[in-house]
């Protein structure tokens, strides 16, 4: 009986038991962890694969989220300097404001299709670095605005360089960890949203309270957040690595027992090779729209939150500092409610199911605050109009569930990657009509755009039980394929329970289960691909 290795003690090695062996080209076009691994099998217990979890969380998700929430500061600190005067300092008329929220996803929905390439070509450690820097110098610059086409200019470069983040972010999670650790440190770096979202409001508060001939509170704003994320930089070079194969935080044994707890994800562990078969499949692939319409109604919701939650508020009749103040406790919200959908589809193994349940407040939320909305001056109820917009805040539970429902249901790095940026464009697309939603002319109340969101945001249901029955369809087909080549119809797919266990060794499993994880396979090809719910 093998026995599993001690931290002291190297991994127990072992091959594949089958007369398929790997072929030159397998290498040259499989994962770069098979580079590494070639046809070694490693042993491992359930207390070596926390052990490397734990390490994995020290080096790679403590850096994720704080370029994260770097991200979403810079993205969404727009509201915050329009309410302490953006708007009338340099003189923005009509549907400007509008279009500097909307510039920076228009610019991402035309870029991604070159996107999907650079997270391929380039290594993630690279890219990130330099994408930080550009993004951080951008968000600086918006500080020496002093019209409205400077400030679509440097928005627009913001949204450029924030176009591959949740995309490269998201292939970095599912490199690193096993499917059913995914939904969690998807929330860990997702959630910090919210801590911007009170860093933003608290941020703006303080530097509010400037008052200077040459430096408007806004540009304070603006000043302060870039910076930040310019000196952050040099962190990311030093901390990030590109993948399990190249990171320099595991010893060479234990990148290979790294790359043996993900074996059973059976969608790959990172490589720099573009394959444009795969990444084109994505168009016959029934669940990619699906996954890009929930995204899309999803983001077209949550940009109410984003970038006119300020504008509510106050319309609901408070002063621009209580304003900036009722702003905080959406983003503890925000982080609370991430978390708790992310646990769920953790423990109950459904993402689907978290899906469903977190978007019911949302919707009841927009109906509330638009009841509120509709009623006259002296029945307006201001509490419940709150409250009805901080239940608006169950949207954004919703991202990282698609997010890691959607990288666990997607094979090989070039169909990834084309993937996310379907994801990132129909995302960038809510973003866009979101605002669009919300005219000057409708202030103060907007009420045609929240009547819109009501709607959309109701069709999300839909569009999660569509998914559901396609992915059901999917797996049948996979057993269909796996009876054909001689394999056993169920495979236990290991990666979604809660303590690790080798995958592939049950005794009906004789046709050695596992040798098609690193070939960089799409899931539609890979017969031993397991699609989850």
């Amino acid at each position: 009986m093998t026995t599993s290795p001690s931290i002291d003690e190297k991994p127990t090695q072992k091959f594949i038991a089958h007369d398929q062996h790997l072929t030159e080209a397998d290498i040259a076009h499989g994962d770069n962890a098979l580079k590494l691994v070639g046809e070694q099998r490693i042993v491992l217990s359930d207390a070596d694969n926390k052990r490397l979890l734990r390490k994995t969380d020290k080096h790679i998700l403590v850096i994720l989220v704080w370029v994260y929430l770097l991200q979403t500061l810079d993205k969404n600190i727009l509201g915050n300097a329009k309410i302490f005067g953006l708007a009338t300092d340099v003189g923005l008329k009509g549907t400007q404001y509008s279009m500097l929220s909307s510039i920076n996803a228009m610019v991402q929905l035309g870029w991604q299709p070159f996107s999907s390439y650079l997270l391929v070509r380039v290594p993630p450690r690279t890219l990130m670095t330099a994408l930080v820097f550009l993004w951080g110098t951008a968000q600086t610059c918006l500080a020496a605005c002093n019209s409205y086409h400077s400030l679509l200019a440097c928005r627009a470069l913001l949204g450029l360089f924030e176009a591959g983040c949740l995309p490269l972010f998201s292939i970095l999670t599912a490199q690193f960890y096993r499917r059913s650790e995914q939904p969690q440190r998807v929330a860990a770096w997702y959630c910090v949203g919210g801590v911007s979202t009170m860093l933003a409001a608290i941020m703006s508060w303080g530097l509010g309270h400037i008052h200077h001939s040459k430096l408007y509170p806004w540009q304070a704003i603006f000043l302060v957040s870039g910076l930040l994320t310019v000196l952050s930089t040099p962190l990311v070079w030093i901390f990030v690595d590109s993948d399990v194969a190249s990171a320099r935080f595991f010893t060479e044994d234990e990148k290979l027992m790294a790359i043996e707890r993900l074996r059973a994800n059976q969608t790959g562990t990172g490589s720099n090779d573009f394959k444009w078969k795969q990444a084109l499949e994505i168009f016959w692939d029934p669940k990619s729209y699906l996954f890009a319409s929930q995204t899309l109604l999803v983001g077209v919701g949550a940009a109410v939150a984003s970038y006119f939650g300020p504008t509510l508020i106050a319309a609901f009749g408070y002063d621009t500092y209580t304003t900036s103040l009722l702003n905080i406790p959406t983003g503890f919200l925000q982080i609370l409610i991430i978390q708790g959908a992310s646990f769920a589809a953790h423990r109950f193994r459904s993402k689907s199911t978290a899906f469903s349940i977190f978007m019911i407040p949302a919707i009841i939320g927009i109906a509330m605050l638009y009841n509120e909305e509709t009623k006259s001056k002296k029945d307006f109820r201001q509490p419940v109009a709150l409250a009805g917009y901080y239940l608006i805040n169950f949207v954004f539970g919703a991202t990282p569930l698609i997010v890691s429902w959607m990288i666990a249901n997607v094979g090989s790095q070039s169909k990834k990657s084309a993937t996310l940026s379907l994801y990132n464009a129909s995302s960038a697309a809510g973003n866009l009509i979101g605002p669009l939603l919300f005219p000057a002319q409708d202030a103060p109340h907007y009420l045609p755009g929240i009547r819109a969101v009501l709607g959309i945001t109701s069709a999300v249901l839909a569009a999660i039980i569509g998914q559901v029955g396609v992915l059901y369809l999917m797996n049948r087909q996979q057993r269909a394929k796996r009876v054909k080549n001689g394999k056993p119809e169920f495979i236990k797919d290991t990666s979604m329970a809660n303590t690790y266990s080798t995958y592939g060794e049950s005794a009906a499993d004789e046709v050695a289960i596992g040798q098609n994880a690193l070939l960089d396979m799409t899931d539609m090809k890979n017969d031993e691909f397991v699609y989850v719910y």
